[in-house]
């Protein structure tokens, strides 16, 4: 007859048996949280995540046996596509966001484009402007005055 040792792990505990000391289960499977241990069992079975456990190094353990309850409770939930529909939705918000950042960038890019031409015409503007007045201090040291300047069709055309 198996005493019922509340030290026994929620695997050894579902499973009906004793837990060893060195039980592979126990720390990934706590008796608090029976429930983490039946998913995972109704879905991968008991030898099994004790061999995959096994095979791992023990800083792994943890992930796996986190990784397992997760694969094994969206299976539980969706038994057609598990974490496949949750691994989709998730590669289709990439892709939205990938075009998102496209978009953008090419809407950057036409600012930029924009700003460029904007600073060139500004450029061509103030350069006139600067070779008129330029001009227009070469005449006065000749004599001219303002009035001939203004009137001048080098600066009408």
């Amino acid at each position: 007859m198996i005493s019922n040792n509340p030290t026994r792990c929620a695997a050894c505990r579902f499973l009906r048996r004793r837990c060893p000391q060195d039980c592979v289960l126990a720390p990934y499977f706590p008796s608090s949280n029976p429930e983490r241990f039946a998913c995972v069992h109704k879905i991968f079975g008991a030898g099994n995540i004790t061999k995959m456990l096994e095979q791992l190094p023990v800083h792994l353990r943890e992930a796996a046996a986190d990784s397992m309850f997760y694969e094994a409770s969206l299976r539980v939930e969706d038994p057609v596509y598990g974490c496949v529909r949750i691994i989709s939705q998730l590669q289709h918000h990439i892709l939205e966001a990938q075009s998102e950042i496209l978009k953008t960038n090419g809407q950057v890019a036409s600012y930029i484009a924009q700003q460029q031409l904007h600073q060139q015409q500004q450029n061509v503007v103030h350069g006139a402007s600067y070779q008129q007045d330029m001009q227009i201090s070469e005449y006065s040291g000749v004599g001219w005055d303002v009035q001939t300047l203004a009137n001048d069709s080098y600066f009408h055309p």
